[in-house]
């Protein structure tokens, strides 16, 4: 997919997040450790309302300021949809899907706080504040309960 507006940029992410949904339950099923796919099933859960409030910025968002194009897009890795979920997933233990997670969450972010940086338009640089904001408040969240599963 590429990224030519804010809407682009919203998709894409709302794409992501609804992929690797869709890729931690199908690899939870497949998963030989209990603990790892409780992990997973928790996170497809987690991903799958953060797709739909990513969604929502669409809907909600100024029509002006998603048609705003972004020219200085960073060449992140471009995102098809259906793409392939990556096999090691049924493998991985329990530590290592959590990093992968959160590794998964600061990309985002740190795009999202790039684009602030060399936002010129006010309505632009509130929406990735916002959507930038989201991000942080569910990276939070789910830090705070695999830390909890991991102290079980």
């Amino acid at each position: 997919m590429e990224i030519k507006t804010f809407e682009d940029l919203i998709d894409w992410t709302r794409q992501l997040h609804a992929h690797l949904a869709r890729c931690l339950h199908d690899a939870a099923e497949k998963h030989g450790n209990e603990r790892a796919s409780a992990l997973m099933d928790y996170v497809a859960s987690h991903e799958t309302l953060l797709a739909k409030a990513v969604a929502e910025f669409e809907k909600q968002a100024d029509p002006k300021v998603l048609k705003t194009r972004l020219y200085d897009y960073q060449t992140h890795k471009p995102f098809t949809p259906g793409a392939a979920c990556d096999p090691r997933l049924t493998t991985m233990s329990f530590d290592d899907i959590a990093k992968e997670v959160f590794t998964f969450h600061d990309e985002i972010m740190e795009l999202y706080k790039t684009l602030i940086g060399k936002a010129e338009i006010e309505g632009a640089k509130t929406l990735l504040e916002d959507l930038l904001s989201l991000e942080q408040h569910h990276a939070m969240q789910l830090s705070s309960q695999i830390g909890r599963m991991n102290d079980l």
